[in-house]
């Protein structure tokens, strides 16, 4: 399975699970679904929403690492340097927290709705946290 529905709020997205790039963060967040958190905008990273996951051990190694991911992919961040998180990007994004710079491991990568992102960012950042599910297409 490589494709998932995703729905934010009251936006509907279809996404593609990135498992030839990422295989084990991707077989990982398979297990996972379906998958339903709260979506925040960030602190640091400029066009971008995620979910803090504090201490959450996913046991990944870094793969696929980017500090710049593009809209519309995701990207999960083990830990280490800060708390562990996924981080959504709508726009422009230089992935960091209050220690620097980080890299995150792009596993997941929306291939449908992408013109919806800026709501997202928008709705998130002024009006608060919004629902996520990801779930199997």
């Amino acid at each position: 399975m490589t494709t998932v529905r995703i729905l934010i709020g009251d936006l509907r997205f279809t996404g593609r699970i990135e498992t030839a790039l990422a295989p084990i963060t991707a077989a990982k967040f398979i297990e996972l679904l379906p998958y339903s958190q709260k979506l925040v905008h960030c602190r640091w990273s400029g066009e971008g929403c995620w979910i803090p996951l504090g201490d959450t051990n996913f046991a990944v190694p870094f793969e696929n690492h980017t500090s710049h991911p593009a809209p519309g992919q995701i990207i999960l961040y083990p830990g280490g340097f800060g708390e562990t998180e996924i981080l959504l990007a709508y726009g422009g994004v230089l992935f960091s927290s209050k220690m620097g710079q980080l890299a995150g491991n792009h596993f997941l990568t929306i291939v449908d709705g992408i013109e919806q992102l800026p709501e997202v960012g928008r709705r998130a950042l002024w009006e608060g946290a919004q629902d996520i599910t990801i779930s199997a297409a």
